[in-house]
């Protein structure tokens, strides 16, 4: 296909196991450093052209000025199976990953675009 493959950044608290399958199957995946901040993963995901998957509700309020992309798991943490499977759908069905935040759930995945966050800043 001519659409290129995602690369995907996992936020530390995204089971280890999701990292290993998605690397079986040749996709590129980073790892976060333990403790890094949500603004320098952010700030890594637009430098790198990469998609942030996390737990955190947090990275899902950055903007598509400041984040690549989002995939925010709602899957319970002990499930990693269903985690797998869940992925293994968003990855056959989505079509574009850039600008958008993807809430996966057992099963299923919604999309919505990211806004434009304009920060103002003081004088």
């Amino acid at each position: 296909s001519s659409t290129p493959s995602p690369r995907f950044l996992l936020d530390e608290n995204v089971r280890v196991e999701l990292a290993r399958w998605l690397r079986t199957h040749g996709v590129d995946v980073k790892l976060a450093p333990r403790s890094t901040p949500d603004a320098r993963i952010a700030a890594l995901s637009l430098k790198e052209a990469r998609v942030v998957v996390t737990n955190d509700w947090d990275l899902c309020q950055y903007g598509s000025n400041e984040v690549c992309a989002v995939v925010w798991l709602r899957i319970p943490q002990d499930d990693p199976e269903s985690l797998i499977s869940s992925f293994r759908k968003l990855l056959a069905e989505a079509k574009a990953f850039t600008g958008q935040l993807f809430i996966v759930r057992v099963g299923a995945w919604r999309s919505l675009l990211l806004p434009l966050r304009v920060v103002v800043r003081a004088r």
